[in-house]
């Protein structure tokens, strides 16, 4: 899961990205509203972390401006103002979700994927593709029942292309889910992951569309077909 935290308080933001990222999250954190306007444009997420009281701007304003912008990406807002008319604004906007500071982490990571489900056309957290099981809340992956240690960028990357749902993704698409703002990635790292997946799981469980980009390949068919 791809997050893009909008938050300017260090403190908060440090604790968050840590937590999330232990979550199998992939963050990217800006401070204000124009960054946070950048980075979904250029980056694009899966899920935002939206706090309210930014140096340069209201995130309810920086909200409804993407809303009107057709921006669909899951929002919740998490922030201190309790109010309930506040709340009430926050969903108005076109917030998915409102959180109020302080929280629970473990409960803020359920919200997200919840979030993150449901935009995915999902009503649960497991996905079985055939004889292959991922539970994204947990980070488990099972093959044939057996249990499969994906890292970090390779449960991203299968997660990826499983919410897409059999649409081709390009290489720019998959690179902003796995590593979002981060420049220093290797130019080939994102065929180093699809090869660890291909070799953990299946050779067909990425299917390579020259020119285009990739995509889920179809289900493993026996217990033999982990290569």
């Amino acid at each position: 899961m791809h997050v893009l935290l909008v938050e300017d308080d260090d403190l908060v933001a440090s604790g968050l990205e840590a937590g999330l990222t232990l979550h199998h999250c992939t963050v990217d954190r800006v401070r204000t509203t124009r960054e946070a306007r950048a980075a979904i444009s250029q980056f694009g997420c899966d899920v935002v972390i939206l706090d309210l009281g930014l140096p340069d701007g209201d995130g309810m304003g920086l909200l409804d401006r993407w809303r009107q912008q057709g921006v669909a990406t899951p929002v919740l807002i998490l922030t201190a103002r309790d109010a309930v008319p506040d709340r009430v604004r926050g969903l108005e906007a076109g917030a998915d979700d409102y959180v109020l500071k302080p929280f629970e982490l473990d409960e803020l990571v359920a919200r997200l994927n919840a979030l993150v489900r449901r935009a995915a056309g999902r009503a649960v957290s497991e996905v079985c593709h055939g004889e292959l099981k991922v539970q994204p809340d947990s980070g488990q992956v099972f093959l044939h029942g057996n249990p499969v240690t994906l890292s970090r960028r390779e449960l991203a990357l299968l997660e990826k292309l499983i919410n897409a749902r059999g649409a081709v993704l390009s290489e720019d698409q998959l690179k902003d889910g796995l590593y979002g703002m981060d420049t220093s990635v290797e130019s080939n790292a994102l065929n180093v992951h699809i090869y660890h997946l291909r070799r953990k799981l299946y050779r067909d469980v990425v299917v390579t569309e020259r020119g285009l980009g990739y995509r889920l390949g179809p289900p493993p068919e026996s217990a033999g077909a982990n290569s």
